[in-house]
């Protein structure tokens, strides 16, 4: 694996370029200054004057089985002797291979997968498929959520992203259960979880369940805040479903694929869905794919009646063999197991302890690595260290000297996100929140 050879006059010239032809997403562009990263191996990146990050962001969440994977590498070279391109009328057996696997990963209710090249697509497209196989228009989704950006995707998403973006139809927003920032009024877990799927029928009876084709949620909502369903909430979801004729759609983009210990964050759970939106972690980011995990039923619908939806790329042969590699290098190296080993030993038990030591540390909420923490001006008034939709000049400083410690973390609004790959030693996860901790010390907090 390759290792950081500092080089600053190149690294100077990448951001000079980078500057002068890059267009760059979410941002204003004369107001951001990019870091140029020179490399990557394993659990650590690199910047040209070769200052290494522990990645605690997986960059948005994707790199599942950490950067450069030799294996899932020497799988993609392979693949470019056989077949780099097909067109997605074709058969052949990169995709055949990918999506059998994933296929068996989501279980026996399960029977095709339609590819995508992302998850805002995969979103569209599960949303295409409800509407069809119902007959109905509306689609439900949390307002703490994230779902892509692209026509419906973005319309879904309930976070402050989707405001200037309101062009599609048919959209309802409902609330979904955070009891630490309970809407409300509960005290407890179970009162959170019934309290807010009451609300959620409540949303169903009054815009009308002969009007709603599906309800969207992410299985654990990720830039949310990482909200892990109270005991008992998707099992709630699947009920509710089933009384008023309504499709599950899991948004498995972030949680899926390992995140949270399981194949698919659902799975710690009975409650099975109708569709699955996947994205991200099953090609580690390594290529760009995505797709839909379509059940038996809706797939029968399209059997004699044409599906109005196609992409170029889609279930392209050199993602799709990427996406083998990367199955088959997490079942052999029992990556998934790591996941959940880290979050129940190192990560969960290590994050309650700093915040004896850390008073700006809220709450603490998370399974795998897949954690996120609150942080706060004051524990009693729960008062958020930055307000909703922005950050804050100390979520600033607090995330500028992590990265000056030497750890990536992933921040949103007021909170601090931790998602290591999936095959993270101990000794690293064991790092990282030291770093975080001496980071906290360092600014007095």
């Amino acid at each position: 694996m390759s290792t950081p050879h500092p080089n600053p006059e190149e690294g100077k010239q990448v951001f000079a370029d980078d500057r002068k032809y890059v267009f760059h997403s979410w941002s204003a562009q004369a107001q951001i200054s990019p870091m140029t990263v020179a490399g990557a191996a394993g659990s650590y990146f690199w910047d040209y004057t070769g200052h290494q990050y522990l990645d605690f962001s997986c960059q948005l969440v994707f790199t599942n089985i950490g950067h450069q994977h030799p294996k899932v590498l020497e799988a993609i070279k392979k693949q470019t002797d056989i077949l780099t391109t097909i067109a997605p009328q074709h058969a052949n057996v990169a995709r055949n291979g990918a999506a059998q696997r994933i296929v068996e990963l989501a279980g026996a209710h399960f029977s095709k997968v339609f590819f995508t090249n992302g998850g805002a697509d995969g979103i569209e497209n599960a949303v295409r498929l409800a509407r069809l196989h119902t007959g109905k228009h509306k689609i439900l989704s949390t307002y703490r959520s994230y779902h892509g950006n692209t026509g419906a995707a973005i319309n879904a998403t309930g976070d402050p992203r989707r405001l200037p973006n309101e062009f599609s139809h048919g959209h309802v927003h409902f609330w979904g259960p955070y009891l630490y920032r309970s809407s409300f009024w509960a005290k407890t877990e179970e009162e959170e979880c019934a309290r807010a799927l009451e609300h959620l029928e409540q949303t169903i009876i009054f815009e009308g369940p002969k009007t709603i084709a599906a309800i969207l949620i992410e299985s654990v909502p990720g830039t949310a805040g990482v909200l892990v369903p109270p005991k008992g909430y998707l099992e709630g979801i699947r009920a509710l479903c089933n009384k008023y004729e309504i499709l599950w759609i899991a948004d498995e983009v972030m949680a899926g694929f390992g995140r949270t210990g399981k194949w698919f964050a659902y799975q710690h759970t009975p409650a099975i869905p109708d569709l699955i939106v996947f994205a991200k972690g099953v090609t580690s980011g390594y290529l760009p794919l995505g797709g839909v995990v379509i059940s038996q039923p809706i797939s029968e619908t399209f059997n004699e009646r044409v599906f109005p939806g196609g992409l170029t790329y889609s279930g392209h042969p050199l993602a799709c063999a990427t996406a083998i590699a990367t199955i088959d290098v997490m079942k052999e190296e029992k990556m998934v197991e790591n996941a959940l080993h880290i979050g129940e030993k190192v990560l969960g038990p290590g994050l309650v302890e700093l915040a004896k030591k850390h008073q700006v540390m809220g709450d603490i909420r998370g399974v795998g690595v897949f954690w996120g923490v609150d942080m706060v001006v004051d524990r009693a008034t729960r008062e958020p260290l930055a307000p909703y939709g922005a950050s804050s000049p100390k979520m600033n400083e607090i995330v500028a000297t992590c990265k000056k410690n030497g750890l990536m973390p992933f921040n949103n609004f007021n909170r601090i996100h931790f998602n290591p790959p999936c095959n993270i030693s101990e000794s690293d996860a064991k790092l990282g929140l030291e770093i975080f901790s001496k980071s906290l010390t360092e600014i007095g907090l």
